[in-house]
């Protein structure tokens, strides 16, 4: 092989990160020196190279690629990985939270009184009534819609703001969907609360 040629990247590479530099492509977040990460090979027009995910992130998100990983056996004879078997079943996991993930917006009863109120700033007392609604959140340079917990009294204020992501129109609708596991009572209860919502212009 002349010095101008390079080796040939195999499509996965298993290993434990060299260094803190890297960052998982599905979580976004830095992958610890030594931890396993997985490299998936992407060919580009800058060249190829690969992208790198926790091992446990890319099994809940990319499982196939880990299953070929597995298949071929891409990491060093010396290297412990866990089973396929064990990946296999958080990825099961993740998708079965997936499906019972609740969409906002949906009340709740405080659990406790260490909570504030995203919109007033001030607590929300343990067993009163909040209400998950969406709001824009900045990671970066990308701006994504996360829940954040309000006061019941401070959702109409709230559903007005410039960066909530949650609509007025239809909101009592989506919120008796979202809700589902409170009685007719408590749903009536929060409702008053709440109080009239003004329509977003």
């Amino acid at each position: 092989m002349s010095e101008e040629e390079e080796p040939e990247l195999a499509p996965h590479l298993i290993e434990q990160a060299r260094s803190s530099r890297s960052r998982c492509r599905t979580c976004r977040r830095k992958i610890q020196k030594d931890v396993l990460r997985i490299g998936i090979l992407l060919e580009g027009p800058y060249g190829t190279g690969y992208l790198w995910h926790h091992l446990n992130c890319a099994a809940k998100r990319r499982l196939e690629e880990v299953e070929e990983a597995y298949k071929t056996e891409s990491w060093d004879s010396a290297l412990e990985v866990p089973t396929i078997e064990s990946l296999r079943k958080l990825e099961q996991k993740a998708t079965e939270e997936k499906a019972n993930r609740r969409e906002p917006p949906w009340a709740e009863r405080a659990a406790t009184d260490r909570s504030k109120c995203k919109s007033c700033a001030e607590p929300i007392a343990k067993d009163a009534w909040r209400v998950v609604i969406l709001r824009e959140v900045a990671f970066g340079t990308q701006v994504r819609s996360g829940p954040i917990k309000v006061h019941a009294a401070c959702v109409a204020q709230e559903l007005q703001a410039m960066d909530c992501v949650t609509e007025s129109e239809g909101f009592i609708d989506a919120l008796t969907s979202g809700s589902a596991d409170l009685s007719p009572e408590e749903l009536a209860a929060v409702l008053a609360e709440v109080g009239e919502l003004q329509e977003s212009d």
